[in-house]
């Protein structure tokens, strides 16, 4: 029986990032089953308690409060977890000493910096309307990665930046490319003449590592936020970011992808789109009628979004390297478990489950009330869960940085016998996992040999993680592995259709 040990770290702080990586130092000791080290919040709790590590004895620790719970083969080896996590989060290590100084206001870094104009701001939710406002007070566009930002303080950060002419880009904008910079979780794209506006992070990831793999290029590409074109925000970025692309002489083509805006905000977006003869891509992500523009396309696959906007440059295309010969594999099970980093492509999963068997999967994000999960833990039949929304992020790192949820949540459902078939996003780029097959590796090798595992790999030959080893190493394991997140899903589907036959 495995041994449990906890404790309650007071007086200390270090940001999620950090204490994700203490908790994988314990995971990797000998002995150790498990181990986390967190804030103790309201929302960690909750986390703890669906992991089974919510035990008695860090009930009394305060939201301030570091909590350290260890499973380990016994009660010595949980002990010794411990004191290795309080020296750590004592004395966390430390890079090497440089001469750059550490700023602690934003005014202070604008004036030290002289010439900066962007900001991009990474904090707790309930800090981060405050940390955005002071950034445009000081004259700085705006990237706020941080989610759990409330409507009120986001139309009121959004309306600021119009006013004075600057980007607000976000809450929960994981994506940027700005003048050839990527900016968060972004992979390494050639400039050229596609512009690209989306609510979405890896939507933009995904189509502009298309058009870089296509031999097109990007002009800027503008995360908004995924609440942009809600009616209370009024789609205030989706248009200020359009309103710039139009007039941009290096934006040749432009893209626009997010979920379906409120129709208030789809009749600005029309208006706006009238006034320019530039090509615009449009991809909300479900089927939806357009006005009868000649410059206007439309489409609901990510990769043929990038195809087409690739087609309108003129320029010759390269051919994808795609592999889609696959024969269609025996499954164990009949249900499929999509386990995803990205949002838009568990929201592109969804439309391709839907037009294979008529109405979506079981999901923690799906629009169809009747398949929407209450808990994303408690999957059921077809699932597909996005382990990037916010029930599963507050409180510790992104799932594309942190592989640790993903991996229980793999092992849980790959215990389940009836389960076939298991789709996995992996996505590449600066801000992401150095390393994501050194993770997944492991557990996909201790795997059932007969539950079939499909990779979507996002990202170019560019990126830090080596793109064509990460594929071979997952190949490796047995996976079937595509660099279209759409041709993996259809994939999938064909796969279910096979072995149900006609039901």
């Amino acid at each position: 029986m495995m041994a449990v040990k906890a404790c309650i770290l007071k007086g200390k702080y270090l940001d999620s990032v950090k204490l994700m990586l203490i908790s994988k130092e314990l995971r990797s000791l000998a002995g150790v089953e498990d181990a986390v080290v967190i804030m103790a919040t309201k929302e960690n709790r909750e986390i703890l308690r669906s992991t089974n590590m919510l035990v008695p004895e860090i009930e009394p620790a305060a939201e301030t409060d570091i909590v350290v719970v260890v499973m380990a083969v016994d009660a010595p080896t949980a002990e010794q977890a411990i004191a290795k996590a309080e020296s750590l989060v004592s004395s966390p290590s430390r890079s090497k000493e440089t001469t750059q100084t550490k700023l602690q206001t934003i005014e202070k870094a604008n004036l030290a910096l002289g010439g900066a104009d962007l900001c991009l701001i990474s904090v707790a939710g309930k800090y981060a309307a405050a940390e955005a406002e002071k950034a445009l007070d000081n004259g700085l566009h705006v990237m706020l990665f941080s989610d759990n930002v409330n409507l009120e303080d986001e139309l009121a950060l959004k309306t600021k930046a119009v006013g004075k002419g600057l980007l607000m880009m976000g809450p929960d904008c994981g994506t940027a490319i700005i003048n050839g910079i990527p900016l968060a979780f972004a992979n390494k794209v050639r400039k050229g003449s596609i512009g690209i506006v989306s609510a979405s992070g890896t939507g933009l990831q995904e189509i502009s590592c298309a058009v870089h793999n296509l031999g097109c290029g990007v002009s800027q590409a503008f995360g908004t936020g995924g609440r942009d074109g809600k009616k209370e925000i009024g789609g205030l970025m989706l248009i200020n970011c359009l309103e710039y692309l139009i007039r941009d002489p290096g934006t040749q083509v432009i893209v626009l992808i997010g979920k379906t805006p409120a129709p208030e905000v789809l009749d600005k977006l029309w208006k706006l789109l009238s006034q320019t003869t530039n090509p615009v891509i449009i991809n909300f992500l479900k089927p939806l009628e357009i006005p009868s523009q000649s410059n206007l396309q439309y489409s609901t696959s990510l990769d043929e979004t990038a195809r087409l906007a690739c087609l309108a440059t003129g320029k010759e295309l390269k051919s994808p390297e795609q592999k889609i010969d696959y024969p269609l594999p025996s499954l164990r099970g009949r249900y499929l478990r999509g386990l995803y980093s990205g949002g838009t492509l568990c929201a592109e999963g969804l439309q391709v489950y839907k037009g294979y068997f008529g109405h979506e999967p079981y999901s923690n994000v799906g629009s169809e009330e009747k398949y929407r999960l209450e808990d994303g833990w408690k999957t059921i039949q077809d699932s597909l869960i996005d382990l990037g929304s916010d029930e599963f992020t507050v409180g510790r790192p992104h799932p594309m940085i942190d592989y640790s949820l993903r991996l229980k949540k793999l092992e849980q459902e790959a215990a389940v016998p009836e389960v076939g078939i298991i789709l996995l996003d992996v996505v590449l780029g600066y801000g992401a996992h150095p390393d994501p097959a050194s993770e997944l590796v492991p557990v996909l090798e201790k795997l059932d040999k007969d539950l079939v595992v499909i990779c979507d790999v996002l990202g170019t030959e560019g990126d830090p993680q080596n793109r064509d080893l990460q594929i071979k190493q997952l190949e490796e394991t047995g996976a079937y592995v595509f660099s279209s997140h759409h041709q993996a899903c259809d994939f999938a589907c064909r796969c279910l259709k096979a072995k149900r036959g006609d039901q």
